[in-house]
């Protein structure tokens, strides 16, 4: 094929094949280099051209940041625990009572917190991390594919990647994808350069960001493995034996480094550290494997023990649905007692609990006892779950997740395919690179997400940046193609290129958001096809570059208005996970299961927020009512509120910083505490008041004897000065009790 040089500068049909060297590549761009003006300020068109795209993507992801509001709640709140004792920040506390912890490994949290004790806790100070770490992603992915493949397929990745739908919604929310992906980004710089250069040492850099990665997300952050190693192996030039070697000590480094903090909080006795959220024995490796693992590929979602795992898989191997099914016997796994006392300290005049005082690891904590777990849910079926359409091979291109990143997905797969053909060849070593690291990491997470019974949209902005660097990648190669070869490049590159504007239009009405701004995209592509043809006749580069450079724009414009509907139409509550999903996209959330709630806050596909309406200020009314009669009547308690889940709770940590017990972790599920553990906090003053009900009645673990102890022990509160008819008792959001506990 031809040689991986500066476009500009490539031959013309007849011309001599170059193998893709290093020294090819830069003697093209030093010919390029010298034909092109310098700007002032010694900067070039590159140069000025990479910043715009920097600029366009700032503006799509600072943009409408009013409405990033607290942004997810869940973990904003946890932010605010975090900075109240290091014990919290280490063990990612929940809330600051320390009674569960978060579902993610610390790292991305721990950055937030970094970010909000310099900036206060809100939802600007909490995403601002997540926002750097995309800009910052369009600048490493413009390096790795430009080093490669030239300044004009570097540009085309970043631009790419910067409109790209759902890598701007990821990267205005708090969740941590967005630092999963910059550092993966980063280790796929550090395989690249190991590959190169036949340096152990990058290797090992490679694998200790892999591994950092993954206590960010956990297994999320090994998608893009297998594309690393097989990179490595088939695109580094050595013997085998010692590529081999090399890949095995990676491994020994990547494994202890990636489960250092979960094997530290595993270590940590069970009453001296909080519950492990989402977990069913109390246990980070359990979290995992179960919850965060295999639960995502087989949508499993009622409960997780190691015993369950072989009954998972004689399921799926007979057939039968595993999806939202129940544990055999109806319970969850019963946790490990103990979970830690709140660190003591004394509130202040606003009703705060003060930071100072509370650095240090209490030690001997006095637990909780483990509440046995609850019947198992209904379950949420293994497709259409969370909107996002049924598994099979054209999953990505329907309406429950095409919004998000498949606009430009035909165009990739169709460039990689192509691509494939030629890099197998011995002289052409860098597009082997390219197409093992780009198109395996892209693949990977093509079938995984075709097939996974349960993950949010959001998650697809793991395809982000190996789809940018495939299109751009594989665009200018068939340019270059063209360039050299004629017709049949020529209809390769006009083929592709039809086949990805029909599908991106077909996708906007499929979103019944057809409008006149999908005219520029079919007359730029359309025009850019004619001068594709009509340069095979003509001498010439301006021609053909024009043809390149229309039928490119045109694939971007309908990608990059939505990318602007995403910011500019963003949840009013800072909650919005997933890209602008049009005027009439049709889809929803399948049935409640374990974890019933939207822990990330992700809309069903085609459900956009609406403006605040009077009920909502009525709610915000009784919900700040309510805190003023608790702060009033707590300040000598450690805890404000006892409440079922995290959904119920989160908002009161954000308005007050007090600890707040979530008995049922994030959704209710959670065997946090049981009504014998609640009874011991009363009878030692730790608990005062209690917030129970919703319209699924609380937690599954030991639901029914906190709410008979409720019933028995406490009093309602009928106060005329407190209102909770905005209060959330119950990961439902029904009618709710406030209960008051060891009050004569």
């Amino acid at each position: 094929m031809l040689a991986c040089e500066h476009w500009a500068g490539a031959p013309r049909e007849g011309t001599e094949r170059m193998a893709v060297t290093r020294e090819t590549f830069r003697a093209g761009e030093e010919r390029a280099a010298r034909r092109v003006s310098r700007l002032p300020f010694g900067l070039s068109w590159t140069a000025l051209a990479l910043l715009g795209i920097v600029a366009l993507a700032a503006a799509l992801r600072f943009g409408n940041s009013g409405a990033i509001g607290q942004a997810n709640t869940y973990y904003t709140a946890a932010v605010e625990a975090m900075l109240q004792s290091w014990h919290n920040f280490f063990f990612v506390s929940a809330e600051p009572g320390g009674s569960v912890s978060v579902d993610k490994p610390p790292v991305g949290l721990w950055l937030q917190a970094i970010s909000a004790y310099f900036l206060g806790v809100n939802g600007f100070a909490v995403v601002l991390p997540q926002i750097l770490a995309g800009i910052g992603s369009v600048l490493v992915l413009f390096h790795l594919v430009r080093r490669s493949f030239g300044s004009v397929a570097g540009l085309l990745a970043a631009l790419a990647l910067a409109v790209t739908p759902v890598a701007i919604a990821v990267e205005r929310n708090n969740t941590p994808d967005a630092t999963l992906i910059f550092t993966l980004l980063l280790a796929a710089w550090a395989f690249l350069k190991a590959a190169e250069a036949k340096r152990l040492r990058f290797l090992i850099l490679g694998a200790v960001l892999v591994g950092i990665g993954f206590n960010i997300k956990m297994m999320q952050a090994l998608l893009p493995l297998p594309a690393f190693y097989a990179m490595y192996l088939f695109g580094s030039e050595q013997r085998w034996w010692k590529k081999i070697l090399h890949l095995g000590l990676a491994t020994a480094v990547l494994v202890p480094v990636a489960l250092s903090w979960a094997i530290a909080v595993d270590m940590t006795p069970a009453d001296q550290r909080p519950y492990v959220g989402s977990s069913s024995s109390n246990s980070e490796i359990d979290l995992m494997v179960g919850y965060n693992g295999l639960q995502r590929l087989l949508g499993n979602r009622s409960g997780w023990s190691w015993q369950s795992i072989s009954q998972i898989f004689s399921r799926t191997s007979s057939g039968g649905a595993t999806a939202g099914a129940a544990q055999p016997d109806g319970q969850s796994a019963p946790s490990a007692p103990g979970q830690m006392q709140p660190p003591s300290g004394q509130s202040g005049a606003d009703g705060r609990q003060g930071r100072a005082g509370q650095g240090g690891f209490p030690g001997g904590g006095q637990g909780f006892p483990g509440g046995q777990g609850g019947p198992g849910g209904g379950g949420m079926g293994g497709g259409n779950m969370f909107g996002t359409g049924n598994p099979g091979v054209l999953r990505l291109f329907q309406s429950g997740l095409a919004a998000q990143v498949s606009w430009m997905l035909p165009f990739g797969l169709i460039a990689l395919a192509a691509m494939a053909t030629a890099a197998w060849r011995r002289d052409q070593i860098v597009l082997r690179r390219g197409v093992i690291l780009w198109g395996g990491w892209l693949l990977t997470c093509v079938v995984f997400f075709s097939v996974a019974g349960f993950f949010h949209q959001y998650y697809l902005a793991m395809l982000g940046a190996p789809l940018a660097a495939v299109v751009a990648i594989g665009a200018v190669w068939m340019w270059r193609l063209y360039r050299q070869s004629g017709r049949l490049a020529a209809a390769l590159l006009a083929g592709a290129a039809a086949v990805t504007l029909a599908y991106q239009v077909y996708a906007v009405n499929m979103y019944g958001s057809l409008s006149w701004w999908v005219v520029p995209a079919v007359a730029l592509a359309a025009l850019g096809a004619v001068l594709l043809v009509a340069g095979l006749f003509v001498d010439g580069r301006r021609l053909p570059q024009a043809a390149f450079a229309l039928i490119v724009l045109g694939l971007l414009v309908i990608p990059g208005v939505w990318s602007g509907l995403t910011t500019a139409y963003a949840n009013t509550s800072g909650a919005m996970t997933q890209a602008y999903s049009g005027q009439s996209g049709q889809g929803g959330p399948g049935g409640m299961g374990r974890d019933g709630g939207r822990r990330d806050g992700a809309w069903s596909s085609g459900q956009q927020p609406s403006a605040p309406t009077q009920g909502d200020a009525a709610q915000s009314g009784g919900k700040q009512s309510l805190v003023a009669y608790l702060q009033e009547r707590t300040q000598d308690v450690k805890y404000l509120l006892v409440v079922p889940s995290s959904q119920a709770g989160a908002e009161y940590v954000l308005q007050t910083g007090r600890p707040v017990l979530y008995a049922g972790g994030f959704s209710g599920s959670d065997p946090v505490i049981d009504a014998e553990g609640l009874a011991k906090l009363v009878a030692q003053g730790d608990v005062r008041y209690v917030l129970w009900g919703g319209d699924r009645g609380g937690p599954g673990g030991g639901s029914s004897g906190i709410t008979s102890y409720l019933q028995s022990s406490c009093t309602v509160v009928t106060d005329a000065n407190v209102d909770i008819s905005g209060a959330r008792g119950g990961p439902g959001g029904g009618a709710s009790t406030l209960y008051a506990c060891g009050v004569s």
